[in-house]
């Protein structure tokens, strides 16, 4: 689970969040920079416990849902290790004008299944696309699934969510 932290957006209420929200504005910096590193710190100590317990990056998929999806992205393409892939879901890439100088070579090529709701009022949908066609365009091979839905989950879904994970875990 995110840790407890005040969200600016919403008056600086103490909720679970793995980083703060400065502001509704998809156009600009919207999250904070130092919360996203903050929890991607939190995320590798939680591979390095998994790794001492005898499981390999190359079996570890990285996955998340809105701010959970955003921290798995950032972590997983900036992680030193190959990791088997990454699920994004009701999403999108943050920090994004710092990926080209960060990214790893390990997972330059890392699997990443990227998923959202077409009528999404969180996170717009147009938004979630661009950071998509971002990945695309660096060279990252991305499933990009659209399903008419809000900020959610729904069966056909979790059914895509089932065969990528089949695909990437038998890899």
């Amino acid at each position: 689970h995110a840790p407890q932290r005040a969200v600016t957006i919403n008056g600086g209420y103490v909720m679970r969040a793995w980083y703060d929200i400065l502001s509704q504005d998809f156009n600009g910096r919207r999250e904070d920079a130092a919360g996203v590193i903050e929890s991607a710190a939190q995320v590798e100590a939680l591979i390095a416990r998994e790794n001492a317990r005898g499981i390999p990056d190359r079996r570890i998929v990285l996955a998340g849902f809105s701010q959970g999806g955003a921290i798995a992205l950032h972590t997983a393409l900036r992680h030193p290790g190959r990791l088997a892939g990454v699920l994004a879901l009701s999403t999108y890439l943050p920090l994004a004008d710092t990926l080209e100088a960060e990214a790893s070579t390990a997972n330059r090529d890392v699997p990443i299944f990227m998923a959202h709701g077409s009528h999404d009022p969180v996170i717009p949908h147009d938004f979630a696309r661009r950071s998509a066609d971002q990945l695309t365009a660096a060279g990252y091979p991305l499933a990009w699934k659209r399903y008419r839905m809000e900020h959610s989950l729904c069966l056909e879904e979790v059914r895509d969510i089932e065969d990528w994970l089949a695909t990437v875990l038998a890899a």
